[in-house]
């Protein structure tokens, strides 16, 4: 019996040349998936997929819109055609937003660009590969959300309604999906220790509250949004990697409809 979790699966990671995509891509090929990463930037998406071809992992990469909902389904029936089907997808696209304006000073474009921008993607994204899902071999779509879901603190409107809303996305999606034996599972990570230094979006996105309070990104997460956390540090890219893994494999088959916490305990109101 092999040991590795995900051999023989086929797995479709959208913004794949990311930080967070990026290093799942590298823990499914290690646990033996064929994972085909998708994503706007040819650039990043070469150099996670030379990573995984450096280390003998099965990787194809494909310059593709996620909010081009024709060519994100050309992409899954052509993955499906040439592997015989998709078993597991992970959306880690994110959106630019704004974090730390007040609804007085928010304009309705800013309210509205995640809320809009991360669900037409998700939905995008797990209507295309569903289809090519399920029945006699399990499927997995594998989603992910912020504590600002659940977070009552000022200065976060888009940003948390648009992560309340992935994660209500994910909950009612799995039943739906459940009789088809799909699984949806929503992983609930905090801003990303290591995140910056690996090209997030994350390190623009902090930027501003940053030097508000007149500290360096890096210390602003380390020193101050630690302070926030049951374990007093935030998680890391390789634990959200490894317990993707784990969720996607088949010794996780009887979780869906959920949302896993890996926020270090991110205390919530």
């Amino acid at each position: 019996m092999s040991g590795l979790l995900l051999e023989k699966k086929n797995a479709v990671i959208y913004g794949g040349g990311g930080a967070i995509g990026g290093a799942v891509a590298r823990v499914f090929a290690r646990e033996g998936a064929r994972v085909f990463i998708a994503g706007r930037t040819r650039a990043r998406l070469d150099a996670v997929a030379g990573d995984i071809a450096a280390q003998g992992g099965a990787v194809e990469a494909e310059a593709v819109d996620v909010l081009d909902q024709r060519a994100v389904e050309r992409h899954a029936d052509a993955v499906a055609a040439q592997a015989g089907g998709i078993d597991i997808a992970l959306n880690a696209v994110s959106v630019m937003h704004d974090q730390g304006t007040l609804l007085a000073d928010l304009s309705l474009e800013e309210f509205i660009r995640p809320i809009d921008g991360f669900l037409r993607q998700l939905f995008i994204t797990s209507k295309a590969v569903a289809r090519h899902m399920g029945r006699e071999r399990p499927g997995v779509i594998l989603t992910l959300s912020e504590p600002g879901a659940k977070l009552a603190v000022g200065g976060i409107l888009g940003h948390g309604v648009s992560a309340a809303g992935k994660e209500a996305f994910s909950r009612l999606l799995a039943a739906e999906l459940a009789p088809a034996n799909i699984r949806v599972v929503d992983i609930r990570p905090h801003a990303v220790a290591d995140a910056p230094a690996a090209g997030s979006y994350t390190k623009d996105l902090f930027e501003r509250p940053a030097a508000a309070a007149g500290q360096s990104v890096q210390e602003f997460l380390e020193v101050g949004m630690v302070q926030g956390t049951l374990l007093k540090r935030l998680p890391t890219l390789s634990e959200i990697a490894e317990t993707a893994a784990f969720l996607a494999s088949d010794r996780a088959g009887a979780m869906t409809g959920t949302v896993v916490n890996l926020s270090a305990g991110a205390l919530v109101d």
